[in-house]
């Protein structure tokens, strides 16, 4: 992975990944994973997680809604086109 990848993901403990190597990560709802806040979401993931485990029922994400994925199109345009004048 290059410093000027973008990623698209779910997947906290992998944007946690990619921003510790300074490539982008964007989640599928519109929000960019980066220093100042992938290790809090990636903290509360754990410990979600850990709930479970002891058999906390917990929910699930909301469903995607119309807002998400226009947040979702406006985040992955400015990325790109950010990335993209970087290299012009």
């Amino acid at each position: 992975m290059d410093s000027g990848d973008v990623v698209i993901t779910a997947d906290i403990p992998l944007a946690a990944r990619v921003v510790e190597k300074s490539g982008t990560a964007i989640g599928p709802r519109g929000e960019l994973f980066d220093e100042g806040t992938v290790y809090s979401k990636l903290a509360s993931r754990n410990l979600m997680d850990q709930l479970r485990s002891a058999g906390m029922e917990t929910s699930g994400p909301s469903p995607l809604s119309q807002k998400d994925v226009q947040a979702f199109a406006n985040l992955l345009d400015r990325t790109l086109t950010r990335k993209m004048r970087r290299q012009a």
